[in-house]
């Protein structure tokens, strides 16, 4: 019987993460994890002669959290000049994951109009060895440029 491969799984730790800040390309050295996730907003109907409620797909949202060592001041200063200015900056942060043990190869997803949330704008903790923050965003839209390859079962 076939199975999937262990070698084919992707390290959490092999990949990069870049992020695209007024025409500025960062690459997100101080990330320790990033999740984005699509959630479907759906309505719901009731119907004569049925008991249950149906559901019909309207729209999605994208929202995340990273995870970022507090090594950077960069989100801080985005979230500074929207108090200050009222200006509100969206950027795009990809993702590319590449496990070079795997036969799966690369994934890229790139989420635009990145929207910040909430930031931490100062940190001192005495428990801590690394201080980090998690910082919260949305974003309206995803490109996968590079899509995993099926992988050879065993």
């Amino acid at each position: 019987m076939p199975y999937f491969k262990a070698s084919d799984t992707i390290s959490g730790q092999e990949g990069r993460a870049y992020a695209t800040i007024q025409s500025q390309n960062v690459e997100m050295f101080y990330l320790k994890n990033i999740e984005a996730t699509v959630e479907k907003q759906k309505a719901e109907m009731k119907a004569i002669g049925r008991r249950g409620v149906q559901h019909k797909a309207t729209g999605w949202k994208g929202s995340g959290t990273m995870t970022i060592y507090y090594a950077t001041s960069r989100f801080r200063e985005l979230m500074l000049d929207y108090m200050s200015t009222g200006r509100d900056t969206y950027f795009s942060i990809t993702i590319v994951n590449e496990d070079p043990n795997s036969q799966t190869g690369k994934q890229e997803v790139t989420l635009k109009n990145v929207n910040l949330d909430k930031v931490i704008m100062a940190k001192l903790d005495t428990e801590s060895d690394m201080l980090d923050e998690e910082v919260g965003f949305t974003f309206e839209d995803v490109e996968i440029k590079n899509s995993f390859r099926d992988p050879k079962l065993g």
